[in-house]
């Protein structure tokens, strides 16, 4: 099983590209980065990890839309590998995360209460309640 859960914080505005297929329909991209919180920090090490995330279609035009540098994210996703070797003959090992849902994480209030299930809006849901910017 291929399956990551990360909640975190865009770190730039996504990046949307349109690509038509061969059948002239249009493939939406968009990319993004995501920073997620250690929860144990130690000294001399990073606080967060970065993630390069990418969704397609419906989903693609959702975060496009909806999200922007800072929003708070929940993205659920698949872990792809990004392996290359390049003209010198030099391999490159990367990875990114293929989301399958995508849904706002952001706080209603100001207050620090943690969110119910119920404050998050989904990519598969027709009206958006707010806008998180």
């Amino acid at each position: 099983m291929n399956k990551i859960i990360l909640l975190g914080n865009m770190t730039r505005e996504p990046k949307t590209t349109r690509k038509k297929n061969e059948d002239g329909s249009e493939m939406v991209i968009t990319k993004f980065d995501l920073a997620v919180n250690r929860r144990n920090k130690q000294e001399g090490n990073a606080d967060a990890d970065f993630f390069h995330c990418t969704s397609f279609g419906r989903q693609a035009e959702f975060v496009e839309k909806y999200f922007h540098s800072g929003s708070r994210v929940l993205v659920v996703g698949r872990v792809q590998n990004n392996n290359y070797t390049t003209k010198e003959g030099n391999k490159v090992y990367g990875f990114s995360i293929i989301t399958e849902e995508v849904e706002f994480a952001q706080k209603k209030s100001a207050g620090n209460t943690v969110a119910d299930a119920d404050d998050f809006s989904s990519a598969g849901d027709e009206q958006v309640p707010f806008e998180s910017r």
